[in-house]
């Protein structure tokens, strides 16, 4: 990996904890060494964060077609799997965060 992908990287992974200490109050801080030691980018809590920046991704279809049958109140979720590994849950972190600090809109 090149130095401006691992630049690019960090900054994401600052982007990210910034986020859920301005929204959730909690102080989250990158896990420095994490790619050489094998580990995660961000842990909070109980959680595990690999966080990954690309170009293009297809998530982002899968999202909108998810966000386009949402009520004001309902959130978006994509659950997707590729062959013979397990489901993976994608959702938007504005709507994650919400979730992790107990704040999901009522119906």
């Amino acid at each position: 990996m090149g130095k401006r992908q691992r630049e690019r990287g960090a900054e994401t992974e600052r982007e990210v904890c910034e986020a859920i200490s301005e929204k959730i109050g909690w102080v989250v801080k990158r896990e420095l060494g994490q790619a050489r030691d094998g580990g995660c980018d961000i842990r909070l809590g109980q959680f595990v964060l690999e966080v990954k920046r690309r170009k293009a991704i297809a998530v982002y279809e899968w999202i909108d077609q998810a966000s386009a049958a949402c009520a004001p109140y309902e959130i978006p979720v994509v659950v997707c799997r590729a062959d013979k590994r397990e489901f993976l849950v994608i959702q938007r972190l504005e709507d994650w965060l919400k979730m992790a600090k107990g704040e999901l809109p009522e119906r």
